[in-house]
């Protein structure tokens, strides 16, 4: 049986806390995953677990329990560690006792292309430079929700490996394809895909209702939470929407858009 760790100081768990820090995901390609649910989703979709770390003393439930044996079935190294140790590398109150260090998953436009669901048009969305880390996962939990394809991060922004976006993908993040690209690059992609291109701007003259869909496969793409979509990122949709706003806010939340957006659009769909 594997020695449990019970020091602050150990490499692993040294590592595991560093995990918080976007350098130390980007030089080691991992991400730290934490509670029962993020941690059996993303050994469900089959994501590569490289370690599992569990504190006996708080992990108490049947699913929690047969998460570490089915890891350990697949030759995943599972490593007991003390109450005090996970709680320091834990970042919710009264922690499950579970994480897990993940390996990053890197696709390229070349190789996005998820399957349409049903045979409905294909519908993915696109966040330029989005900068907060729970706007990306609430986005891929609606993307889930409504029968969405997939998630465009373009021109940098929010590390969508961040623990806030893992929690607030609630799973998802596991389970809806993503990709990092440059907006030039994309606008590329859409192009030879066939793909149209629905933009989001509060001065557009068609608001959501007014959208006519047709068989060619969507993506509606949205800007940052401070800038928008610039000039010429409008230029190159083929339509533009906006949402109305009858009160005194002059605009909303980005996930609050791409929600309202996304569920009008693929209730759309033919």
């Amino acid at each position: 049986m594997t020695e449990m760790i019970t020091s602050l100081a150990n490499p692993q768990i040294k590592q595991a806390r560093a995990l918080r820090q976007k350098k130390s995901r980007d030089e080691s390609g991992l991400f730290l995953v934490e509670g029962l649910a993020h941690v059996g989703n993303a050994i469900e979709a089959g994501w590569g677990v490289e370690t599992l770390l569990y504190a006996p003393e708080r992990l108490r439930s049947d699913f929690g329990l047969e998460l570490v044996a089915q890891a350990q079935r697949t030759g995943v190294r599972c490593q007991p560690v003390s109450g005090a140790v996970f709680e320091s590398l834990a970042e919710k109150d009264n922690p499950q006792g579970i994480a897990a260090l993940v390996r990053q998953r890197g696709l390229s436009l070349a190789d996005f292309a998820p399957a349409a669901q049903g045979r409905l048009p294909a519908l993915f969305a696109a966040l330029v430079a989005p900068q907060d880390p729970g706007n990306i996962g609430a986005t891929l939990r609606t993307l889930d929700a409504v029968g969405g394809d997939g998630l465009l991060l373009l021109d940098g922004g929010a590390d969508p490996y961040q623990p806030a976006c893992v929690r607030a993908s609630m799973g998802t993040l596991f389970h809806i394809p993503f990709v990092q690209a440059g907006f030039d690059d994309f606008a590329a992609w859409v192009k030879e895909r066939g793909f149209r291109l629905v933009g989001t701007s509060a001065r557009a003259e068609a608001d959501y209702r007014q959208f006519e869909p047709d068989d060619r496969p969507l993506v509606l793409l949205l800007g940052s939470e401070q800038k928008g979509l610039s000039a010429e990122q409008l230029q190159a949709c083929d339509e533009r929407l906006s949402l109305p706003m009858r009160g005194r806010v002059s605009s909303l939340n980005l996930a609050v858009a791409a929600g309202v957006l996304l569920y009008a659009l693929s209730g759309a769909r033919k």
